[in-house]
């Protein structure tokens, strides 16, 4: 590892709301994270490379909170 990325827990929220409704995939908070962050990566110095993520989760445990309201 020779860093790391910090996401703000709202924008964890959107892009796991995004990555249902637009790609289907039924993630958790952290997935959405990991996206987020590979999404930054993108769109930074990493623009036009190749950015790899893990969904490690789905939202089933989140259903019965903010994540899914």
């Amino acid at each position: 590892m020779d860093g790391f990325l910090t996401v703000s827990g709202k924008r964890a929220r959107e892009v796991t709301r995004a990555l249902a409704r637009e790609e289907g995939i039924f993630a958790g908070f952290s997935s959405g994270a990991n996206v987020a962050s590979a999404l930054d990566l993108l769109a930074g110095d990493m623009r036009g490379q190749t950015v790899a993520t893990v969904i490690n989760d789905t939202g089933l445990k989140y259903l019965s909170t903010d994540l899914w309201d």
